[in-house]
């Protein structure tokens, strides 16, 4: 069979992500409830709508009160915690009526012990020997592993996921732990789902670690890069250390593959700590780097808040909701300059970075954007101590303006940085 070569739409290209927990967003915990935040979210610059889970959540072992929104007992059935497939139909259109994009969290690996299949079809589990009963997905006790040889099971999966894409209009998938189905299965179902509608793809996974799932997916985690800065700030690694990763990520960086970088999401958040648990004072310029480096940036509920709480994941714990958004405009503001710039296009054969060379410790992060005329400078200092520095770049000089002071500046040989710890700059050109 001819090898199918996939191209992501084209408004992949200057996106960004917004994870939804529709469960923790409000006291309510409903789609509708949810959807009075719309506004808010788009005078913040967010246009792409990632929702966890909504199917139903099985009972059989489940986790907590609740239970896993990633324990499904039916793929065609909307969690009624949540509202109803209606609710969901109404809340795509409303998004898409405000110009956002809406992707729906997709867990194909694995269901709930109670899923309709258990009954209905057996045969498309993998079975235990040692227990004479479904294979238990390790270290996850609420849930079993499908058999992706079987081909009943390939074709009903695809089935699912085209409930989806056709009766509500949905653009696209993020795909639970892609890395653990068989890629094949990724490349029927994607060439079956696309005969009437190009959707984006986003795939749980390193390409550092599984490149060839670039096959389908238009865009991957930077697992590693989120680790490894943790690492740093907690003085486990050195700076060194992060510029290798870069340098790994920027190997399988291509025009129509997207890198995801990120500093929180779901499973982030409840397991390993809030981000300010995990980075501290870093996490603000951190959060800077995601939005101005090669890629996408994504933002995880409540980020805005900021959210220093982490959230229960199988019982209501609803974000704590101040009506401050103390970062709503930090984020708009630099949400705002990825969608006015070219020089910061995800990936774009007439766009490139350059690093900055500084007069100055190594401790400081400096990088250039450019597509043509337009250029972004980028100044971080990851470091406890204050620093001052010079830019030793020609490429780099020339007049800005700081996009959160709004003080210009001409950038030469002789002008003088100076950065408190952990501080940051962002210039447009002028």
């Amino acid at each position: 069979m001819k090898a199918e070569k996939f191209h992501p739409p084209q408004w992949i290209k200057t996106t960004n992500i917004y994870e939804v927990n529709t469960r923790q967003y409000t006291p309510e915990g409903t789609f509708n409830a949810f959807s009075t935040h719309l506004p808010r979210l788009k005078d913040m610059g967010v246009e792409t709508l990632w929702f966890m889970p909504i199917t139903p959540i099985a009972q059989k072992n489940k986790k907590g009160v609740l239970g896993s929104p990633y324990a499904c007992s039916d793929y065609f059935s909307v969690n009624p915690e949540l509202g109803t497939l209606n609710d969901f139909i109404g809340l795509v259109k409303q998004a898409h009526d405000m110009g956002f994009k809406v992707i729906l969290d997709w867990v194909a690996n694995h269901t709930g012990w109670d899923h309709k299949w258990t009954i209905d079809h057996p045969e498309y589990y993998l079975f235990d020997t040692s227990t004479s009963d479904f294979k238990m997905a390790s270290g996850m006790e609420d849930i079993i592993e499908l058999d992706f040889k079987n081909t009943g099971l390939r074709q009903a999966m695809t089935e699912a996921m085209q409930f989806w894409t056709t009766n509500t209009d949905i653009d696209g998938f993020r795909c639970d732990l892609a890395f653990w189905v068989e890629l094949d299965f990724w490349k029927q179902a994607r060439a079956s789902l696309e005969k009437d509608k190009a959707l984006f793809w986003l795939g749980e996974f390193d390409p550092v670690d599984n490149p060839e799932y670039f096959e389908v997916f238009d865009a991957a985690y930077t697992w590693t890069w989120m680790h490894k800065t943790e690492d740093y700030y907690k003085k486990n690694t050195d700076i060194e250390i992060l510029a290798t990763v870069l340098g790994n990520y920027n190997k399988v960086s291509e025009p129509d593959h997207f890198l995801i970088w990120f500093t929180s999401n779901h499973d982030e958040n409840s397991w390993n700590g809030t981000e300010f648990e995990k980075y501290g004072n870093m996490a603000k310029s951190l959060a800077v780097f995601s939005l101005t480096w090669k890629g996408l940036p994504m933002i995880y509920s409540g980020q805005e808040l900021p959210n220093t709480k982490r959230l229960d994941f199988f019982a209501k714990d609803a974000i704590p909701w101040n009506g401050k958004y103390e970062l709503h405009e930090f984020y708009k503001k630099l949400l705002t300059l990825r969608k006015a710039r070219n020089s910061l296009l995800a990936e774009d054969k007439m766009c490139n970075y350059f690093p900055l060379n500084q007069l100055a410790p190594i401790k400081c992060l400096g990088y250039l954007r450019v597509c043509g005329n337009d250029k972004i400078v980028v100044l971080m200092n990851w470091s406890s101590e204050r620093i001052s520095f010079r830019l030793v770049d020609e490429p780099a000089y020339g007049k800005y303006v700081n996009i959160f002071s709004r003080n210009e500046i001409e950038i030469n040989s002789v002008t003088l940085f100076e950065l408190e710890p952990w501080d940051f700059l962002v210039f447009e050109v002028t």
